[in-house]
């Protein structure tokens, strides 16, 4: 949606001019969609959340009631959370994983590692016999899995089926398993696999791409004749920055993976979303500076920019947004204003890439008025470039 929450629209008015931007995070909406994602998975599908998405802690509390764990993919992130949430289950992924975070992790009771090659294999079998010598390790190693050609051009972000630094490629498989299950590191088990393909797909996409990635692991698994518990499809369900009003479908996504857990009666599955949790309980509001006529088209300038919401820039979209008018202008000149139907909205930086959302609706916006970026709630200030032109950094506002 782009129309504001009342607490949110409340308080993009009130907060004073030299308040703004500001991220204000509704609570009440992020702890209602959070729970009606979990009522909607079946039993043996468990939770967990991709910290990557937004961390901030107010964040991370507010969900612990709904996910059963947090995925980590950093020594920061993992110190981060544990700290946060101390005694929530954690599972570390990510590639290029360093000595000193695997160590960090082993001593923090880590309970699953995402390996992501032969050598962080060997790596974490060394440093857990000499951190955590009478622990035994789950081990899931992520893996490259093919995808259709369809699936690759409905994702946002392919991370697999293609060449990818992610995971090991299906011809590394059966080492891989030999390594955990032959006796060769007798502290590491393993626990099941790991294979996150794909961001911004629908259900019916989604639900394809885990029926063969489960079909995969157990033939696998049937292969070197072990116990596979465990299988992880990530995340990635698609968050529709062109139609805010719609929502993943996560009914549909839900009883198909029921669907999918009563075939295989002793395999757990584990989903990570990220963003499609946290996306929708966030806005980035600011207030309009100016608004500006260039040959033939309309700017209006805002206070902050990409470099605090770099979302629209990181995925070439335009943010959807709401405008809030004040009636109040301070100044004894004329009140800039906007004559056409649409205008561009840009921020406060240097370049012509700061740019948050082209061809708004906004006819009459004038100079003073406030706006309101919708789907803020992920991969929006953690994943900015701050500094950039040394402007003040945003206010953060958590509403209950």
């Amino acid at each position: 949606m782009t129309t504001p929450t009342a607490a949110v629209r409340a308080r993009a008015l009130a907060l004073a001019p030299d308040e703004l931007p500001a991220y204000l995070y509704d609570l009440p909406a992020l702890r209602a969609h959070a729970a009606a994602v979990r009522a909607a998975l079946p039993e043996r599908v468990e939770l967990y959340y991709a910290a990557k998405a937004n961390p901030e802690p107010e964040i991370l509390v507010a969900l612990r009631p709904y996910v059963d764990g947090y995925e980590v993919s950093s020594g920061g992130e993992l110190a981060h959370v544990g700290e946060t949430v101390p005694g929530r289950p954690l599972a570390f992924g990510g590639p290029g994983k360093t000595p000193a975070e695997i160590v960090a992790a082993l001593d923090l009771g880590v309970e699953r590692f995402h390996v992501e090659s032969e050598h962080e294999l060997h790596l974490l079998a060394h440093l857990a016999a000499l951190r955590a010598p009478d622990a035994r390790i789950s081990v899931l190693p992520r893996f490259n899995l093919p995808l259709s050609a369809g699936t690759l051009e409905g994702s946002s972000l392919a991370m697999g089926g293609r060449p990818t630094p992610f995971g090991f490629d299906p011809d590394q498989a059966d080492t891989a398993v030999r390594l955990l299950t032959d006796g060769t590191y007798p502290n590491l088990e393993l626990l099941g696999v790991h294979a996150h393909l794909a961001s911004g797909l629908d259900a019916p996409e989604q639900l394809a791409v885990a029926d063969s990635v489960v079909t995969w692991a157990l033939a696998l698994a049937g292969r070197h004749r072990v116990p596979l518990p465990e299988v992880n499809i990530g995340g990635g369900m698609n968050v529709d920055y062109a139609r805010p009003g719609s929502r993943y479908d996560w009914a549909a996504y839900g009883k198909g993976l029921g669907v999918l857990t009563d075939a295989h009666p002793g395999l757990r599955l584990r989903i990570e979303p990220g963003r499609a949790l946290t996306a929708y309980c966030g806005w980035y509001a600011t207030e309009v500076l100016d608004v500006k006529h260039s040959r033939g088209e309309e700017f209006a300038v805002v206070r902050g920019g990409t470099h605090h919401l770099r979302t629209p820039a990181a995925k070439s979209h335009d943010q959807p947004c709401a405008v809030l008018p004040v009636d109040a202008w301070p100044h004894p000149w004329p009140r800039p204003v906007a004559r056409q139907d649409t205008v561009t909205l840009a921020g406060q930086l240097c370049t012509p890439k700061d740019v948050l959302s082209r061809s708004v609706p906004a006819p009459g916006l004038r100079a003073g008025d406030r706006v309101a970026f919708a789907l803020a709630g992920a991969y929006a200030w953690n994943i900015s470039h701050h500094d950039f032109l040394m402007h003040p950094r945003p206010g953060f506002h958590f509403l209950e």
